[in-house]
């Protein structure tokens, strides 16, 4: 509590409320000597705190001071009003704005110049109030006020935020004309509503001509549009302005310009860019805030340079800065997902001193636990939550339950939800759909079956993830009648099948060679507005292969090629596969020439194909062919190639050789399998 000296003066209020940092304490000195006796504010003391309200948002005392200067008759100047119509203006309160402006004289002494009437303008701008906009400023005119830049700055705000923008454009020409002048307000205003509103060109041509008519853009303007093209991913027009900027050497990035770079360039997946920016900051010793270091933290994370962003998160710590909880839960993140569960356990002990954790970081953690195969430690974590303070939301049990299913522990997952639901809590249709999903690849249909049940009790609509997971386990159990019924009744329930749901019951007809019905439900995707996609085509090209029907898989490979698909190496591989089979080896070789020409690359599957099919035929000099051009393409040959050529070399009795080959294999750390050795073995004894 402060003792004010009994003769007070404003000076010395003034000098008290200066050094006072919390306005809310401020505001109460300035009360206690609004009490003292004998005591008056000047208007220096009302300005002040008038100021330090607007900053604070406390903007409900105004009101009260502003009706003290009226009754104590404290002659004020037009800065003192001034203030107090920003503060209405920024808290979207224009009608008190109007007040004060309209009383002027009788609350401050003070007659309003042409700062009172842009600023009332500006507030009725901000409310979107455009009647009373055209109405202030046309009474402009009758109040003999000259309007100025900062009048037109405010119509040309407005223009923007009616998006009409080619008014402002009209408005910035008129100006020039009539010798106003535009400067880099006028301008930057209009780029900055022009690039939220997606109009980057016109933005991007808006600020050349800044130059032409030589108006410098400040760090504002190079800030708006660099973040603009890199929301649109736009990389390489951004790294242009960013050069443009560093050759401008009226102005210089500042840490808000660092932070748009770093962040939108990791969001483009350019984290060498941003570390290149990173080290450019060291350089020069620029600041860096939370955000800067965020932000590269988290985009080494996604790109897996977890290491890079360790040593960038220790260097934060060694700052002794304050790092907050979205910090932290990127680093853990980043652990997690690379299987650094020895450093996200360490990580997880910090942040629970620091009182820095939260539901986000529980479920951070327990999903990497999971994905890492620590069943135990995930459990663990997931039994302290409530104890420490934390309810698992339908986030946490979803990634828990679908954590444990994956890893096998449907029974636990089981156990979960039946505590949650003891709980008088509710499952989403996502915890449900891993569950029933793992019920089903165990062909425990029934109780997949009554899940669904439960699901309709609890009012949850079926979606497409729970659907196809009971059309695969019904093919798991040789059902695909009951299969077929459950796609066609798909739509009946409100969950339309997608192209997934297609592709799993036509996967299960071609593998038990029912092509027709299999074609049937590609038809119908067709009819349905769905397009096959890659995995339609290679499901029954692989079917076709494997029942031998290759003319029709070779109808079907040519009617891809015309849908403007492009195949991708494994369904290369299959048809490869296909040719072989069937001893059509030069039309197998043609098949992987013209994977150049579609730019896909064969691997180590499409040799050891090709080699296994050469041997079938016993032309084992083409089968070693292409074990030599393999090594010329940079392959390193597996266990598999080593056994496909050790078994066709023995197959064509070329004995020495395979053995050789085995002591290569052995040379190249490939360690023998029980079938290498048979292959060698039987070669030996029957040789």
């Amino acid at each position: 509590m402060v003792v004010f000296p009994k003769s007070l003066s404003p000076k010395h209020v003034l000098k008290l409320l200066k050094s006072e940092k919390n306005t809310r304490a401020a505001f109460a000195l300035f009360d206690s000597a609004t009490r003292h006796p004998g005591y008056a504010h000047s208007a220096v003391v009302y300005h002040h705190i008038l100021r330090r309200l607007s900053e604070a948002r406390m903007v409900t005392h105004v009101g009260r001071i502003v009706e003290l200067i009226r009754s104590q008759e404290c002659k004020c100047d037009e800065d003192v009003a001034l203030s107090v119509i920003k503060t209405y203006g920024k808290n979207s309160m224009p009608d008190r704005a109007l007040d004060v402006f309209k009383r002027m004289r009788e609350i401050f002494g003070c007659e309003p110049g042409i700062r009172s009437y842009n600023t009332l303008l500006n507030a009725f701008v901000e409310a979107k109030q455009w009647v009373k906009v055209e109405s202030l400023f046309a009474y402009f005119e009758t109040a003999s006020v000259a309007p100025n830049l900062q009048t037109y700055n405010v119509l040309i705000k407005m223009s923007c935020k009616k998006k009409e923008f080619e008014k402002a454009r009209g408005f910035l020409d008129w100006m020039w004309k009539e010798g106003f002048k535009p400067d880099v307000f006028s301008y930057s205003t209009v780029i900055n509503d022009l690039a939220k509103a997606g109009k980057l060109d016109d933005a991007l041509e808006l600020f050349d001509e800044m130059s032409e008519r030589r108006v410098a853009p400040d760090i504002t303007c190079y800030n708006i549009l660099i973040d603009g093209f890199l929301k649109e991913k736009d990389h390489k027009m951004a790294m242009e302005l960013w050069d443009k900027l560093l050759e401008d050497s009226s102005v210089y990035p500042n840490v808000k310009t660092h932070n748009i770079m770093i962040s939108g360039l990791s969001k483009c997946g350019r984290v060498d860019d941003c570390l290149k920016i990173w080290d450019r900051m060291k350089q020069n010793e620029r600041e860096k805030d939370l955000y800067t270091y965020s932000s590269l933290i988290h985009g080494l994370c996604d790109e897996g340079n977890v290491d890079k962003a360790e040593s960038v998160f220790n260097e934060l710590v060694d700052r002794k800065a304050f790092i907050d909880v979205v910090t932290y839960n990127t680093m853990l993140g980043g652990f997690c997902r690379c299987g650094k569960i020895k450093e996200s356990l360490e990580l997880w002990r910090i942040m629970e001193q620091k009182n820095s954790v939260n539901i986000v970081s529980y479920n951070i953690l327990i999903k990497g636990l999971l994905e890492n195969g620590k069943i135990d430690e995930a459990t663990m974590i997931w039994r302290l939550m409530p104890a420490k303070g934390y309810a698992a939301d339908n986030t946490t049990y979803g990634i828990f339950i679908h954590g444990l299913c994956v890893n096998g522990y449907v029974n636990k997952a089981l156990g979960v939800m039946q505590e949650v639901e003891s709980r008088g809590g509710h499952l989403d249709v996502y915890a449900y759909a891993s569950i029933i999903d793992c019920l089903c690849k165990k062909r425990r249909l029934e109780e997949a079956s009554n899940l669904v049940k439960e699901m309709s009790k609890h009012g949850m609509e079926l979606n497409s993830h729970v659907c196809n997971a009971l059309i695969g386990g019904l093919i798991r159990d040789s059902r695909l009648g009951d299969a077929s019924l459950l796609m066609r009744g798909m739509g009946k329930s409100g969950c339309l099948p997608t192209v997934v749901s297609y592709n799993i019951l036509i996967r299960g007809l071609c593998e038990a060679g029912k092509f027709g019905e299999a074609s049937a439900f590609v038809k119908e995707m067709l009819e349905n507005g769905l397009k096959p996609d890659l995995k339609t085509y290679s499901i029954l090209l692989g079917g076709l292969c494997r029942d031998r029907k290759i003319e029709l898989a070779l109808e079907l490979w040519h009617q891809f090629l015309q849908s403007g698909l492009e195949p991708d190496v494994m369904m290369h591989n299959i048809l490869i596969h296909g040719l072989c089979s069937v001893g059509k080896l030069d039309d197998a070789m043609t098949v992987m020439a013209n994977m150049e020409h579609r730019n896909c690359t064969a691997n180590l599957v499409t040799y050891n194909t090709l080699m296994e099919g050469f041997f079938k035929v016993r032309d084992s000099n083409r089968a070693t062919v292409i074990w030599g051009y393999m090594y010329k393409m940079g392959f390193q040959p597996d266990i598999i190639s080593y056994n496909t050529i050790l078994k066709g070399l023995c197959m064509c009795r070329r004995v020495s050789y395979a053995i050789e080959l085995f002591d290569d294999a052995r040379n190249h750390g490939i360690f023998p399998t029980v079938y290498t050795w048979n292959i060698l073995v039987r070669a030996v004894v029957n040789r």
